[in-house]
């Protein structure tokens, strides 16, 4: 009871100093959030035949996949998220084979309860329409300080692949198609009430303030920088190039493809 207190007075508090209407207030609310997003990556069965040498160059050669950087632009109600292309440290190229399965731009609006999200798959382009991720927050007790915001702590559990649907693994292949198993991923959220908008990085969204750190799974979400409305305009372009789908059949379509390299594959083997 006293937390929710404390949050009410905090977010009074936002609006002492601005005689404006809420509404008013937030009409050309505007700005971009940067993110850095870092991952572990466990080697298995297959990791424990190799040296310590052999992990490590097998993780500098996946940084690319494992630590990337985001941005998130956003007004009162829509935002999109991007990662900041990076040339490969070793190869000097970009990562061809890992932009397959990677998150392409997304956009979110809140207020229509709407995802659009440009993905590209061997040169095709799909444009991925669907409702936004249903998350189920739950409010926790803790606060800490991230940069100059102060931020709550939020809890979930959500399927695995409701947010890696982009994604392949070929352990995909391997589940019981009539009685599949449900893998479940925890994830904490820190929000700020001091940023009163519902965007998050990625899947993340629906809180009470801007999302500015995500733990979940082998994955951390962390800002870095957050600017509000900076001179230039920001520019939210919905994604609007590719054969249109949803995340569920977009998920299958890749699914078939990969099965289908896997065949022919084999077919060449023998």
């Amino acid at each position: 009871m006293q937390l929710y207190l404390y949050k009410s007075v905090l977010l009074s508090l936002l609006f002492l100093f601005n005689p404006a209407p809420k509404n008013e207030l937030y009409q050309d609310f505007q700005g971009k959030a940067y993110y850095f997003s870092k991952s572990t990556m466990d080697l298995g069965t297959w990791g424990a035949r190799m040296s310590e040498a052999q992990k490590k160059e097998i993780k500098n050669r996946l940084k690319n996949r494992l630590e990337k950087t985001f941005v998130l632009a956003f007004n009162k109600n829509e935002s999109l998220f991007y990662e900041e292309e990076k040339v490969d440290a070793m190869s000097g190229a970009t990562d061809s084979w890992g932009s397959n399965f990677a998150r392409g731009r997304q956009y979110k609006n809140v207020d229509e309860n709407k995802l659009i999200q440009a993905q590209e798959f061997y040169g095709k382009r799909f444009l991925v329409k669907d409702q936004l991720q249903t998350i189920e927050w739950k409010m926790e007790s803790e606060s800490k300080q991230i940069g100059d915001y102060l931020c709550f702590k939020a809890t979930a559990v959500v399927p695995t692949k409701e947010l890696t649907w982009y994604d392949f693994s070929w352990g995909d292949l391997n589940t019981d198609e009539e009685n599949p198993e449900i893998k479940l991923t925890a994830v904490e959220a820190w929000y700020t009430l001091q940023i009163p908008l519902k965007h998050g990085p990625a899947e993340y969204w629906g809180l009470p303030g801007l999302i500015l750190e995500v733990n979940a799974g082998n994955t951390t979400i962390l800002c870095s920088q957050v600017i509000i409305n900076p001179k230039d305009i920001v520019e939210i372009k919905t994604p609007d190039t590719g054969k249109e789908i949803n995340k569920a059949d977009y998920s299958e379509t890749i699914k078939g493809k990969m099965i289908e390299m896997r065949d022919n594959r084999g077919r060449r083997r023998g």
